[in-house]
């Protein structure tokens, strides 16, 4: 895969993600592609088809721009309550430093959590961002430090779900929509399996 470093390596098209809200007939404006290694979990994002600039704020991240990820490390389904295996990443192009034009990659906690994963310094999480007329591109990387009980080869299904938030042009997610608690709902999440690309 990629991003043992701060450098990000595309990713082809064979590591697009779906959305399966194209079967109610969402628009999708946003191409997600993801991949893992032994060091941790990245993706590559762009968005397209805007007319306005990102809206992004380092103080006020969840009503921001941007991609939230939400993985589950033991892939539980059967519980409505997120444990310590459970996580919820935010990823902005822009809203941080002193002029809000620096990506910024933080970690929250889960509403309604039963237990907390193991703190994440902002700095742990390596972002990239670009803002262009039109749109936006997000790169990022997630360390295995940053995942309670990330071990791909134990455990190599993920609890998953995505949302790219965007004011302008709505919602696109991994399954079903904002309408349904999937930012506080683990059983709501999709399953993603770590597959070797070898």
């Amino acid at each position: 895969m990629m991003w043992p470093t701060r450098e990000a390596k595309p990713l082809g098209d064979e590591y697009n993600l779906p959305s399966f809200g194209e079967l109610e007939a969402r628009r999708c404006f946003a191409t997600l592609r993801m991949g893992w290694n032994e060091q941790g979990i990245g993706f590559d994002l762009h968005v397209a088809g805007k007319a306005q600039p990102p809206w992004c704020r380092a103080t006020r991240v969840e009503d921001s721009d941007g991609l939230s990820l939400w993985i589950d490390t033991r892939d539980s389904h059967q519980v409505h309550r997120a444990n310590r295996f459970c996580h919820h990443f935010i990823f902005l192009p822009a809203g941080g430093g002193n002029r809000m034009d620096q990506p910024v990659a933080v970690m929250l906690p889960i509403n309604r959590a039963r237990d907390l994963p193991k703190p994440v310094e902002p700095k742990q999480l390596l972002v990239k961002g670009a803002c262009g007329a039109e749109g936006y591109s997000l790169q990022g990387f997630v360390p295995s430090s940053a995942l309670t009980g990330y071990d791909a080869a134990e455990h190599p299904k993920l609890g998953f779900c995505y949302a790219v938030i965007d004011r302008e042009l709505g919602w696109q997610t991994f399954s079903i929509g904002p309408e349904f608690p999937i930012g506080e709902d683990p059983s709501l999440w999709g399953t993603l399996e770590l597959v070797s690309s070898e």
